[in-house]
């Protein structure tokens, strides 16, 4: 695993075509935001801010979680999600 092969990931996930899940998307946000900024680092917005809140909880989840396996992790999902493009 290296720095390009994580870069290349995160330019092939704007190319897909087909409908990727909210699921998905906070998924793989998750991972990239772990990767690239390591265990969050911001207060959680409050419960009203559906989307923020949500995507705080998808993020705090990897806490403790190394870059390395965060970006591992990464381009696994987009790899999987490339293969399942339907676009």
């Amino acid at each position: 695993m290296c720095q390009v092969e994580f870069e290349m990931a995160c330019a092939a996930i704007k190319q897909l075509k087909g409908p990727v899940s909210d699921q998905q998307k906070l998924l793989v946000y998750s991972f990239y935001k772990q990767a690239t900024q390591g265990d969050c680092n911001i207060p959680a917005p409050p419960a009203t801010e559906v989307k923020a809140k949500a995507k705080w909880d998808a993020w705090n989840k990897n806490k403790g979680m190394t870059k390395m396996d965060a970006m591992r992790i990464y381009v696994a999902k987009v790899k999987e999600l490339k293969k399942n493009d339907t676009g």
